[in-house]
């Protein structure tokens, strides 16, 4: 059943994913309302921006997905800077991964996809790479955008011109229900009042916290640590997507470097000496010099991860509230394809491909039910 005439689609987390898809929706003049508890700690917010769906040496309907995606994202980007009159840092720079043998290069998953590198065509794309690397590919469709320090900021101001309303500080402890269709949320406001906010339609995406709506959702947190660099202008032209550490260099010099995969720190949040260890040696290891770049920030995150890795996207098995979450690793590649995808499956408008790539991800694909 369709919201009553004004009664807006709640949007539940206001991070990336929320954004994305308040935004499609409100260009489509539906009346949007996201409700986010702390937008800060938001993966978008946290994320390196790699839009790397080869480089990932993604398979299956994954791939599928964020090739989608990244066709997708240079429209999507467009409609956001239009909307908002800000830059997005969009830059299909290219991303190299490296292999210690020809061997391992042409065992990945993706090297169809890539053009093959040997030592000397390293060097050429990575001057200064670790005397480790032999081999490489080099997928010039990849490439990375500026989220931590532009997209999130463009995307908030595209959904404000366009009248999305935000209540930012408030908690959604429980989802209302009434003969298995919902029926609004119980909500907790920064001053700690309860209150119930009526809803006949919203979308979950509250990232790594979304089962702790929605318990039969499969999402658990994998924290992840991260730092920047500062680095000289243009001193790394490519992508480094090394194994356990990737080198994302931003225009100005910035070097994000990441990350972690911690899937038994739960929801522990802070840096720790073992999660820097691992990334300074990851540094050491793919570009050398770049051990010598003065630190500029360090913080860390928690990716929704779900056993396959892939997203959960579509109808819940509660009626009137829609999916976009456990996005994993790469929450900035598909925020362009899950807010299409979902914008269409709210409206009904979904045609015959994109309604089987919405389906490919339903919610009940691990057996646990729908």
């Amino acid at each position: 059943m369709a919201a009553p005439p004004g009664q807006p689609v709640l949007i539940l987390g206001g991070g990336l994913m929320g954004l994305a898809i308040a935004h499609q929706l409100a260009r489509r003049g539906r009346a949007v309302e996201v409700l986010s508890r702390r937008r800060s700690e938001a993966a978008g917010f946290v994320a390196a921006g790699m839009l790397a769906p080869h480089a990932e040496g993604l398979s299956g309907a994954l791939l599928q997905l964020g090739q989608a995606s990244l066709e997708a994202i240079p429209g999507w980007v467009a409609q956001i800077e239009a909307d908002s009159g800000l830059a997005c840092g969009l830059r299909p720079c290219g991303i190299v991964v490296p292999f210690a043998s020809a061997a391992e290069r042409d065992a990945y998953p993706t090297t169809p996809w890539g053009e093959a590198l040997d030592r000397d065509g390293l060097e050429r794309e990575v001057p200064g790479i670790g005397p480790q690397w032999r081999a490489g590919l080099l997928f010039r469709q990849d490439g990375q955008i500026d989220n931590r320090r532009r997209l999130m900021r463009a995307l908030e101001r595209a959904c404000a011109g366009l009248g999305v309303r935000f209540q930012e500080g408030v908690e959604v402890l429980e989802l209302q229900r009434q003969d298995g269709a919902l029926q609004g949320v119980r909500l907790r406001s920064a001053e700690g009042e309860l209150r119930d906010l009526q809803a006949r339609e919203a979308v979950l995406c509250c990232g790594a916290w979304s089962s702790q709506l929605l318990p039969e959702l499969p999402i658990h947190p994998v924290k992840g640590q991260m730092l920047s660099l500062q680095g000289p202008r243009d001193a790394l032209r490519r992508v480094i997507f090394g194994p356990g550490t990737y080198l994302v260099p931003r225009e100005d010099g910035l070097l994000v470097v990441g990350a972690t995969s911690e899937r038994e720190a739960g929801f522990r949040e802070g840096l720790t000496p073992d999660g820097q260890r691992q990334l300074q040696a990851g540094i050491a290891a793919l570009l050398p010099e770049a051990s010598q770049w003065p630190p500029m920030e360090r913080w860390w995150g928690f990716r929704p991860c779900t056993p396959d890795e892939g997203p959960l996207l579509g109808a819940s098995a509660l009626q009137g509230l829609w999916l976009a979450c456990g996005h994993h690793r790469n929450g900035v590649l598909l925020a362009a394809i899950t807010a299409q995808l979902l914008d269409g499956a709210i409206a009904q408008t979904l045609q015959g491909p994109q309604r089987s790539l919405l389906e490919a991800f339903h919610w009940g694909r691990f057996g646990s039910g729908g």
